[in-house]
């Protein structure tokens, strides 16, 4: 279990930082202000929850094991796609449908967090 979320965190990172590259050098003059700032936020979130991922995958590989960390892992993967997902998707379209799909992935995040937080929590 642990590898598929360090793999899934690695190249979540590798694309986290080729989205921010392209955002930051090809979007600039393309977007308006507002949907390079949706980019962005979907940018940060994307970043951070990479980290969290490769975090979960560490977990595992050093023995943390249980329904709780598997139950995180594919939280935060999911939530990636679809919070940061339907940003980038929202930005380069404009498609204000996609933003509908934000909260879902937000919610993921959330919980996600939560099940970290009890395999901690039992850690203790």
């Amino acid at each position: 279990m642990g590898q598929i979320f360090l793999v899934a965190g690695a190249i979540s990172g590798f694309l986290a930082v080729a989205l921010g590259a392209f955002g930051a050098h090809a979007l600039k003059q393309r977007l308006t202000a507002d949907m390079l700032a949706v980019y962005d936020t979907a940018v940060q979130y994307h970043f951070y929850h990479t980290l969290a991922l490769i975090a979960v995958g560490l977990l595992a590989v050093y023995g943390v094991q249980g329904a709780w960390l598997k139950a995180s892992g594919w939280l935060f993967l999911v939530g990636t796609l679809l919070f940061s997902g339907s940003l980038y998707a929202l930005a380069l379209s404009g498609i204000k449908m996609l933003g509908a799909i934000t909260p879902l992935g937000g919610l993921c995040f959330l919980a996600a967090w939560l099940c970290l937080a009890v395999v901690a929590c039992r850690a203790l």
